[in-house]
């Protein structure tokens, strides 16, 4: 390298950053948009916020593994390193070719995450990264290699180090430093090591083998065997403390090959397909789905209609609740809270705020239900992508090992929405209609993820992650959950899906349309994809609209008309032989109960569900002439006399409010319940030949007398009939819960221009020469401006030098300081001085601005050759 050169290549990460064009800043602050919050004044601290360690554990956090192992060898390598060294530890000897053609996206990675600055000749690793990554006695390095020989024999007594040096056949120097240096040399010989080695006895070899590949560290008795004596006396194993020695980097390095990892990983591992179903299959399979997901939500807010469970002291479902609302829906546990997390993510449900507090649906399920078919899946299926709620965690333990409940808090994963959207983007790569191995998807994700904390690889010593990892758990739910939401179909992702996550739709080959179902699901076909996915931008809330919107125009296609009519039968039920229509379903949901779903519906009719349609206000010649209206098949007669036989005996005894009374026009009636033993509890008594009064509230009363098999109507204090509506409770109008945020949120393309430029500004005002004033320093005035401090300069002369700047036009270095006393220096264009004010172009916020010059602490000139 030219002096020309060395001098000007990069001294500093400030110094890198300041020769980056826009492009570049924009690329680092989007993929590490904690640098921007705030927006640093300058470059200078834009790099010292880089390279602080809460910065650097999150970029580090996000590279993927092969990215990962490059920023650890080089942590291991000379500081600062070349780029044929770098390759060198990575590839080994043998150079592998896969690893020589990966290197260049890993470094060029590192240098645009500002983990990695200088020219190829002259690589640094940021500071803080290397200590992370650094091999340490407290923090094995994930390389599982040792410290260096320099490292090793730092406190070693001058004297042993020479005895080193006689045993290997170096002559002695006369100082340590260059002692070291000539072992360290030795080592990194490849020949010289090969001779060495050969002259250990096997048992040696066979030691050094151990410790090759990590940890490097092992221990030994005060008085070695001999073959362990052999490594000890040439400096092979160093110790480190009493009893504990260590296999120095280059001898590890040597026997390795020259690899600072045993298994470089450049290639991302492939997505498996296990097999291949009929695009058309796929997508019918998951409007069927669909159209379920919907089923269970509604049954779910139906059930919870008229108030829900009670909320927890500690907020959300109780285990019995849950137990329950399982049963409701005859789904497993898991499955009742992953329906109840979705539909209190859409906004459907939420807590009344009463002080009998309960778990409700909210005025927005109102609107909902009115939603075409496919609007409505959108809109759940939205949710579930964008939700930093994870009801997989449901019934585990959170940090005080309380039980985490459904509903409740504590359940936000930030990672969850980008795994969610990374797995669906991992199926979209498959070829249309393929559905995943699941091992593959896992793998490919610790590839791209390997690194879940900052302690992760100080654990493992490996940085392998374990499969009981949160981001391989959240993988595996959202694999079944998108196949219980319709989002995938057989495994598969459908086009509805597709579109939800913005993938472009895939093309379908003639060929592929006439492919037949595969022989069965041990069909594994290896699919490679080894592009490495974009830079992650989250979508905007315009650009998430127009994907749910597309999403539900593939999917409103796909879903079956619905039917305006069932099919009654003698038995007293009903055949819905698919979905119904709006006012059909409502209508029939409150006639009768729901007795099994699937793809045709089956309803029962029941004295208790005609009695509770009369208690909606509808008389039996409505629920006759409804039914005729809407059967395909004639009304059975049973049917007929079960709506007339309730209807007869419905309404003839009235409950009110006394404390709670009984009228009936019948005395006998009375005097039948009078008598029966079961209304005993009730505390029954006559007041009139008609009226019986009670200890039971209202409510208790037309229970219990509805238990033993009457049917009476409430009535109001006027004596008329109470009409009991199924949507009567509803709660005040909630928002849904926001995500909770992964970080900072990632700038969009204004903000990035902004901060670009106050940064560009920034580091002009602070790097710009200025002409000496007139004590000799930057600024003038007494002592001026050392070092990049506030210029000081005296009212007149600040006044003065602003009045001559507006008829020249010269820009001005200035300090501010605000109303809050915070100061800030600033480079402006004045225009105008007048007031006591002065208006300038300031190039630091890149607009017109008026300063009080009361508040300037002083003005310089800009040199002339100023930038």
């Amino acid at each position: 390298m030219s002096t020309e050169e060395k001098s000007a290549a990069p001294r500093s990460l400030a110094e890198a950053l300041r020769v980056r064009d826009d492009v570049s800043l924009a690329a680092l602050l989007r993929s590490r948009p904690d640098l921007i919050t705030p927006v640093p004044t300058d470059l200078t601290q834009l790099a010292t916020r880089a390279g602080t360690r809460a910065s650097v554990v999150r970029a580090l956090e996000r590279l993927d593994r092969f990215a990962l192992q490059t920023a650890e060898a080089l942590a291991v390598a000379p500081d600062p390193a070349s780029y044929g060294e770098l390759l060198a530890l990575m590839g080994g000897d043998e150079e592998d070719p896969a690893v020589a053609a990966a290197l260049p996206r890993a470094v060029a990675l590192l240098r645009e995450q500002a983990l990695v600055w200088g020219a190829d000749d002259r690589l640094r690793l940021v500071r803080t990264a290397r200590e992370l990554l650094a091999p340490s006695p407290q923090h094995p390095s994930p390389t599982g290699l040792g410290p260096s020989v320099r490292e090793a024999t730092a406190g070693m007594s001058p004297g042993r180090i020479q005895e080193i040096l006689g045993a290997v056949g170096l002559p002695s120097t006369h100082d340590s430093v260059s002692a070291v240096s000539a072992l360290g040399t030795l080592f990194a010989d490849r020949r010289r090591m090969a001779g060495l080695l050969a002259e250990l006895p096997e048992e040696s070899r066979e030691v050094l083998a151990r410790l090759m590949w990590g940890p490097p560290y092992g221990q030994v008795t005060h008085d070695p065997a001999a073959h362990l004596r052999a490594l000890l006396d040439r400096g092979l194993l160093l110790p480190t403390a009493p009893g504990t020695v260590v296999l120095p980097r280059e001898v590890a390095l040597h026997l390795r090959a020259g690899r600072a990892h045993r298994t470089p990983e450049p290639v991302p591992p492939a997505v498996e397909a296990a097999a291949t179903h009929r695009p058309q299959v796929v997508d019918a399979t998951a409007a069927g789905q669909a159209l379920a997901a919907l089923a269970t939500v509604e049954e779910l807010l139906k059930e919870w209609d008229e108030g829900g469970p009670a909320v927890l002291r500690a907020g959300g479902l109780s285990v019995r609740d849950l137990k329950r609302t399982a049963v409701a829906l005859d789904v497993p546990e898991p499955v009742a809270a992953f329906w109840v997390e979705l539909a209190y993510g859409a906004g459907l449900i939420a807590s009344d705020g009463e002080a009998d507090e309960r778990y409700a649906a909210t005025p927005a399920y109102d609107e909902w239900r009115e939603l075409p078919p496919a609007e409505r899946w959108a809109h759940l299926a939205g949710t579930w992508l964008t939700a930093t709620r994870t009801p997989g965690v449901v019934g585990g333990r959170d940090a005080k090992d309380r039980t985490l409940s459904a509903l409740g808090p504590n359940l936000d994963r930030s990672a969850a929405p980008e795994v969610r959207h990374r797995v669906l983007a991992l199926l979209a790569g498959l070829p249309e209609g393929a559905s995943p191995v699941e091992a593959s998807v896992l793998a490919r994700l610790r590839w791209e993820r390997p690194l879940r904390g900052p302690q992760q690889q100080r654990e493992t010593g490996t940085g392998e992650a374990r499969d009981d990892d949160l981001r391989s758990r959240i993988a595996r739910w959202t694999l079944s959950e998108a196949e219980l939401l319709g989002v995938t179909g057989r495994g598969a992702l459908a086009a509805p899906g597709r579109a939800l996550i913005g993938a472009p739709e895939a093309p379908r080959p003639a060929a592929q349309a006439q492919e037949s179902e595969p022989e069965g699901p041990g069909d594994k076909l290896p699919v490679h994809h080894h592009r490495m996915p974009p830079a992650a931008t989250p979508p905007t809330p315009a650009e998430r609209a127009a994907a749910t919107a597309t999403a539900a125009r593939l999917l409103a296609p796909l879903f079956p008309e619905p039917l305006d009519h069932v099919l009654l039968q003698a038995d007293l039920t009903a055949v819905a032989p698919g979905p119904l229509e709006r006012e059909l379903a409502d209508v029939l949901g409150v006639l009768a109960d729901v007795e099994s779903k699937g793809g045709a519906t089956v309803y029962r009719f029941t004295p208790g569900s005609v009695r509770r349609a009369l208690d909606a206000g509808r008389s039996a010649a409505e629920l006759h002439a409804f039914l005729a209206r809407h059967s395909r098949t004639p009304v059975p007669q049973p049917l007929t006399y079960l709506i007339d036989d309730v209807a007869r005996r419905h309404g003839r005894l009235r409950v009110g409010a006394a404390s709670a009374y009984v009228r009936c026009d019948d005395d006998a009636t009375l005097d039948e319940i009078l008598a029966d033993k079961r209304a005993a509890a009730l505390g029954l008594r006559r007041l009139a030949p008609t009226v019986l009064a009670a200890q039971a509230d209202p409510a208790a009363l037309l229970e219990g007398l509805r238990s033993i098999g009457f049917a009476p109507a409430a009535e109001s204090a006027a004596g008329d009939v109470l009409i009991a509506r199924a949507d009567s409770h509803r709660t005040p109008p909630r928002a849904a819960p926001e995500p909770v945020p992964d970080g900072p949120p990632a700038p969009d393309d204004t903000l990035l221009a902004a901060a670009i430029r106050a940064v560009r500004a920034g580091d002009l005002a602070s790097t710009t020469p200025r002409k000496p004033g007139p004590g000799g320093g930057e600024g003038g005035g007494e002592g001026g401006a050392p070092g990049g401090s506030l210029p000081r300069t005296g009212a007149a002369e600040t006044l003065a030098t602003m009045q001559a700047a507006v008829l020249t036009g010269e820009a001005l270095w200035i300090g501010y300081v605000n109303a809050e006393g915070a100061a800030s220096q600033r480079v402006i264009a004045p225009i105008r001085v007048e007031g006591g004010f002065v208006t300038a172009y300031d190039h630091t916020a890149d607009e017109v601005r008026t300063y009080p010059l009361h508040r300037i602490t002083g003005v310089a000139e800009l040199a002339d050759d100023a930038g």
